[in-house]
Formats: C-alpha cells, structure tokens, sequence
C-alpha cells in the first residue's frame, strides 16, 4: 500500500500542474494522467494496492487543483509537451508512464515522442486520441472556432445542490461506482454561492481546433521503444476492436489484459488491476 505523501505543484512553462503524490521517493518513478474532464485522484485506490512505487498523479492542465490555460484552447499535443516537461521537472531522466482513457493517449504519444524518458508504458482502457482524415481539418477547426464564440456568449453553469446529486449524476453517464465518483468528485468539485460546480474548466467540453489523422497517430505508436502494458475493462468502453488490434500490434510486444469492470476499472477494481500493474512496473 502506497501512503499518500501529499500534494505538489509542477511548473510546466504554460500552466502549474497539481499533484498528489503517493509512496517513497525512493521508489520506482511512476507518472500517472488521468482521464477526461477526471482528476489525480482517479488513482488514489490504485495506489493503496501498489507497494515500491513513488507514484505522481497529475491533475492535467484545467483539470482538478491544477492552472486552466490562460486562452481556454485545449490541444492534445500540448498535454505531451506538459508531461514530458513534467517528468524533468521532477528531477526525473526516466520513469513510468501511467495513463487512463484522455491520459493513456497522452501517455503513448509521449513514448513516441520522448522514448528516453519512458521505460514502461501503462495504458488503462485508452489506445491513443481519436483521429480524423485529413480532408476533415477545415471542419474540424470552424466547428471548434464556433463552439468558442457561443461559449464566450454563454454564462458559466449555475452549478448543482450538492456534491452527492452529482455523483449519482456521475456514476449514471459514466457506469462507475457512486463510491468511485465521491472520491473524483472531492477534488472535481468546488462551493459556489451556496452550490457546488465542476473545477474543471468548462472549455475542456469545446470541440477540439486539431485532431491528429490515423496515420500520424500510427507512427507515434510505431515510434514507441519500452514495454508496454494495456489494460481493458470488460465491458469498458466502446472502441473499434479492429482499430484496436491494429494500433496493438504497432506497440512491439505490447501485453493486452483484461478485467471485470467499466471504463473507470481502476477506480472501481483496483485490486484487481494492481495485481497486474504492479509487478509489471516494478520488476526489472
């Protein structure tokens, strides 16, 4: 079991990142990125059932405890460029890099982008972003640019009653234990007149201006050099199976495991999940 070590904030040029840190410093380096519109505290259970792991859970950039961007324009490469900024800033040459659902993307695209800094690769129900084609970018772009002039228009969201309205609301769209959104939901939320409302900054809901084509995603993965570990629940979450064997088989020797559990299986079997996280990560 991993005992919580408290909170850190990282300095990655565009934005403080928040942390929660779990296990001694002298531990096998882990860097773990939690999922979409989630937080750090998304492996806060994980963490009790791992041992020899000094674990640094970010809160990704307008997520959780950590800055917004200062425009509110959310690029997924710009997610890479922070994790690889982090890990130095952590006073880390390599480590292993952890990531869930939005965060397993940004974790196999940096082990393409920066393989000397990842020496295993841990990717929890998420293979990558979604794609478009190419002939789909002026699209793409006009949507999102649209989407942030209505925004700007728009008051920001009243917020809810209470912090347990919206972890029923939670636990109904996403499928994981009300348990499990409770422990998102105290770091995800904030009081506001007398209500509570989403930390998260509501720009991450905006189409994004860029998604990366299929064939770009490709070679990020074929670029990938350590070992690498794919976690998926059962059912989990819908994903082209072909799509996925095929970005499988583009991660050399990639091992694929699967659990009983929903998209959020580590927050909702971590048991489970950490008896084959764990000794992946921690042995030589």
């Amino acid at each position: 079991m991993l005992s919580p070590r408290g909170e850190r904030i990282i300095d990655v040029g565009g934005a403080r990142l928040s942390a929660l840190c779990f296990g001694p410093e002298d531990g096998v380096p882990v860097l773990a990125m939690h999922g979409w519109l989630d937080n750090a505290a998304s492996f806060e259970r994980l963490a009790e059932h791992l041992s020899g792991v000094n674990l640094v859970a970010l809160d990704l950039a307008g997520h959780g405890l950590s800055e917004r961007r200062t425009d509110g324009v959310y690029v997924f490469l710009d997610y890479v460029a922070d994790a690889s900024l982090a890990i130095s800033a952590l006073g880390w040459s390599r480590c292993v890099v952890v990531g869930h659902s939005l965060g397993a993307g940004v974790a196999a695209l940096l082990a393409g982008t920066c393989p000397e800094q990842v020496a295993k690769l841990v990717l929890l129900e998420g293979l990558g972003p979604l794609t478009n084609p190419d002939e789909a970018a002026p699209k793409q772009l006009r949507e999102a640019l649209h989407a942030e002039q209505a925004a700007r228009a728009r008051d920001e969201h009243v917020g809810y009653p209470d912090a347990e309205q919206v972890a029923q609301r939670l636990a109904s769209a996403t499928g994981m234990r009300v348990d499990s959104a409770r422990i998102l939901l105290r770091r995800g939320l904030e009081a506001h007149e007398g209500r509570v409302r989403w930390r998260a900054d509501p720009r991450l809901r905006l189409p994004s201006r860029q998604r990366l084509t299929e064939a770009q995603v490709r070679s990020f993965f074929t670029a990938v050099a350590c070992p690498t570990l794919v976690v998926r629940g059962v059912p989990g979450m819908a994903f082209d199976e072909a799509l996925l064997q095929e970005r499988l088989a583009l991660l050399a020797g990639a091992v694929l495991a699967e659990v009983p559990g929903g998209h959020h299986v580590h927050l909702d079997e971590p048991a489970a999940v950490a008896a084959i996280v764990g000794p992946f990560v921690t042995s030589a």
